[in-house]
């Protein structure tokens, strides 16, 4: 039971992806009223509209529910109050999202790029729960990254660090939705491996029948998904060696099929860090709440 003289923090997460929008309350470390619709698809201003709703729908239920953060999947200006660019969301380039909430709400909004919210969830609460420096890593339609040291997002210089899905893993290769060759997402996100599986198979193959077929020993798709954990694992292998936190946690829609990719990952990571750390590799433990808890954790830290 709460104690009414220090009440359990309370705030609102939003989670927007490219194709939902999850919402929820965090009462003290307990999710309240989750709820996901479908992301409009006619441009920024929609989006932000149905933020709003979402958050007046929460506030109605939970009106001592004043603090708001949002996660939003792609990198963001320096001050945290602006969008660059969403690559995975219709027409979402540089967004005033900040401004464009306190407008629709009169309230003040706290801005956190998705992946780095997960970051905050898993560590606070999740799987990196207990640790001073962890790494949380989604693999979904995008990949993006979070880090934590020391209980708190490190943004790096200009609000970029963890931005791994756009670093060069195979120069002069697919372009990413950000415009880069080689980009680590555009050679292994769900959305490459779905990609190339269709290519290879010759038919529409979708990323959880590409692994399906992996695993069943389909020589194309086994190359396929193969090509892209092992990139995964390089990448891991080069922030260990980089940055060398406790442990990285995992998550994602692609995360999410299990040993077969964990197992291949590990193997990949070990094999390019010997000889200078061991990695830690965990599953996520949130699941797909993960990006509502963390953004409504933001929302707390400022």
């Amino acid at each position: 039971m709460s104690n009414p003289s220090n009440p359990e923090p309370i705030s609102i997460g939003v989670d927007v992806g490219g194709t939902k929008i999850a919402s929820g309350v965090l009462r003290g470390d307990e999710l309240l009223d989750a709820h996901v619709i479908p992301t409009p698809e006619t441009g920024w201003e929609t989006v932000l509209d149905a933020i709003a709703g979402e958050v007046r729908r929460l506030q109605d239920r939970h009106p001592d529910a004043r603090l708001i953060g949002v996660g939003i999947p792609g990198p963001l200006n320096t001050d945290r109050t602006r969008v660059k660019f969403a690559p995975n969301i219709y027409g979402f380039t540089d967004v005033p999202l900040v401004d464009g909430l306190r407008d629709r709400l009169a309230q003040r909004v706290v801005l956190e790029n998705d992946a780095k919210a997960a970051a905050l969830a898993e560590a606070h609460l999740g799987a990196a729960r207990g640790t001073e420096s962890s790494i949380y890593v989604t693999v979904s339609t995008g990949i993006g990254a979070g880090i934590v040291l020391n209980g708190r997002i490190w943004r790096g210089r200009h609000g970029i660090a963890g931005e791994i899905g756009h670093i060069t893993a195979l120069p002069g290769g697919p372009v990413s939705g950000a415009g880069l060759d080689g980009a680590l997402e555009a050679v292994a996100s769900g959305t490459a491996i779905a990609r190339d599986a269709s290519f290879a198979l010759n038919r529409d193959v979708s990323t959880a029948e590409a692994f399906q077929l992996a695993q069943q020993g389909h020589p194309a798709a086994r190359r396929v998904v193969a090509q892209a954990i092992r990139h995964i694992g390089i990448a891991l292998a080069d922030l260990q060696k980089t940055i060398d936190p406790e442990v990285f946690v995992l998550g994602g829609g692609v995360a999410s099929v299990g040993d077969f990719f964990f197992h291949g990952v590990q193997a990949a990571a070990d094999e390019y860090a010997q000889g200078f750390a061991s990695v830690t590799i965990r599953r996520a433990q949130l699941g797909t709440n993960a990006g509502v808890i963390g953004a409504a954790l933001a929302a707390r830290h400022g």
